[in-house]
């Protein structure tokens, strides 16, 4: 019983991270109601042209790459994080194939662009505060004729090239007046009366929220492997020389709770975790307050595992208890085998009758693996998505959210590829010592090879390209109870 339960146990481990690796891979709209399609959109595809006029502008937060004939941000190179890019390629685009804005003004707080032509003059506003993530866009409409205009506002977010980076994550969080609406970039779709969109990929994202009300949200596919997002205002007359002006209130940035609420406590619903999300908020916060007192991220993820150990400390002690129970109960689990091996149902109800006779639960030995793991997904989801962690060191791991890669070669290895990765060795051998400890020689030798080969082997092919952060906890945390076996052991 309790050998088929471990194996499940397993065997859901993999499938669950396996799903993982499928979701971030295909960017499915899992998790949120499913938005309906109202119409398509009436905005015309900018044919890309020669970027023959980029320039570069700098604030103390991020180094931007504008364009300026479409007077957009081609992309953004964070300085805090080792200058990290996050290609925006058509970022805040308003344009149509005929604008070409020019640049106005650039200061080291605003940058202005103007497009003047028939039956309109256009001026895009970009205000930036040093120090800061955030940005307001004004959008100033003069009608220059001497006739009404019907005009909308449609402001491109940015355009995604799904093959140019098939396994990256991608998603649009579009927020209306209910809750956060998470989707892919492989349907057009128009949602109507949004409070803001945003933007994120695995560590950055961009989020932009109207001043004003009756915007839609909208994703826009150009071809089968590209797709554009942003928002567009509802239609709206403009009389001859009568001006209007839009204003967007603005973040680019790192996806981090604490600087995102910052600006903006709603804007915190678009960074999401995952299924265990608010196990990995919790998580994110006790690691950062255990990296404020070490400085090493990796002796927080130490101090982590140190943490959840002693919190199911009471539980462990009751699995090593009903352990020991059970090993006492094998002859006569083995007699009962014998005795109805031609009867299996029969058989399991003698086991499971003498397990209540000796008030054995069989289950209780799996429950603190089986709390470990919703901590153990949320652990995961931290270490994929937050950007404080990116670059993180631990004595030869250079990178926290990779794997360790001790050494790297040319040529790939049988099973292993082209990296050794120490850590997942390491817990392999600890979690082969932990089943040998707490066999006993009564134990079956069936039983023996599944526990102390198979099951290390198992989850040795599991971790060994998962994030050395991930590793680390799970190494360490098998190292605890490796030493806690050794000790019951001791005693008589």
């Amino acid at each position: 019983m309790e050998r088929r339960l471990i194996l499940a146990i397993v065997l859901s481990l993999l499938v669950l991270l396996s799903w993982s690796a499928f979701l971030a891979r295909y960017y499915p709209e899992l998790g949120s109601p499913k938005p309906k399609v109202l119409k398509e959109i009436e905005i015309i595809p900018l044919e890309d042209i020669p970027a023959e006029n980029l320039f570069n502008y700098t604030q103390d937060k991020f180094d931007l790459v504008f364009e300026e004939s479409k007077a957009i941000i081609k992309e953004a190179k964070f300085k805090d994080y080792q200058s990290y890019g996050f290609a925006l390629n058509s970022g805040l685009l308003l344009a149509r194939p005929d604008w070409i804005f020019q640049k106005k003004e650039a200061t080291s707080h605003k940058i202005e662009f103007v497009f003047q032509g028939q039956p309109y003059q256009i001026t895009k506003r970009f205000i930036f505060h040093n120090y800061k993530y955030n940005i307001e866009l004004e959008i100033d409409i003069t009608n220059l004729s001497s006739q009404i205009l019907a005009l909308e506002i449609p402001l491109t977010l940015g355009k995604v090239n799904l093959k140019s980076s098939p396994g990256s994550f991608q998603e649009i969080v579009i927020a209306n007046q209910e809750r956060p609406l998470r989707l892919g970039l492989r349907k057009d779709l128009k949602i109507e009366r949004i409070k803001y969109l945003a933007w994120r990929e695995r560590y950055f994202c961009i989020i932009v929220e109207p001043e004003s009300p009756g915007y839609s949200g909208f994703i826009k596919k150009l071809s089968p492997s590209e797709s554009e997002f942003g928002l567009v205002s509802s239609q709206f007359n403009l009389n001859p020389g009568e001006s209007k002006k839009e204003k967007f209130h603005i973040y680019l940035g790192p996806q981090e709770l604490k600087i995102i609420s910052s600006y903006n406590d709603d804007w915190t619903q678009m960074v999401y975790f995952g299924m265990f999300d608010f196990i990995s908020r919790i998580l994110l916060q006790l690691l950062t307050f255990c990296n404020n007192l070490v400085h090493n991220w990796g002796l927080a993820i130490i101090m982590l595992s140190l943490l959840v150990y002693f919190m199911l400390f009471p539980l462990s002690l009751k699995q090593l208890a009903s352990i020991k129970q059970m090993q006492a109960l094998q002859p006569q689990i083995e007699e009962i085998r014998q005795l109805y091996k031609d009867n299996p149902q029969r058989q399991n109800k003698e086991i499971m009758e003498l397990y209540r006779r000796n008030r054995i639960n069989p289950l209780a030995g799996c429950l603190p693996l089986v709390l470990q793991l919703p901590i153990f997904f949320a652990l995961y989801q931290v270490l994929m998505r937050s950007v404080v962690l990116k670059g993180a060191n631990f004595l030869w791991v250079k990178d926290l959210t990779e794997p360790d890669r001790l050494f790297v070669f040319t040529q790939s290895l049988p099973l292993l590829g082209k990296e050794i990765n120490l850590l997942p060795l390491l817990m392999v051998i600890t979690m082969f010592l932990h089943q040998r400890f707490s066999l006993s020689t009564n134990t079956s030798r069936e039983q023996q090879r599944i526990m102390s080969i198979i099951f290390p082997i198992l989850f040795g092919f599991i971790f060994y390209r998962m994030p050395a952060g991930l590793v680390l906890y799970w190494f360490i945390n098998s190292l605890l109870m490796l030493f806690q076996q050794i000790m019951v052991n001791k005693i008589k």
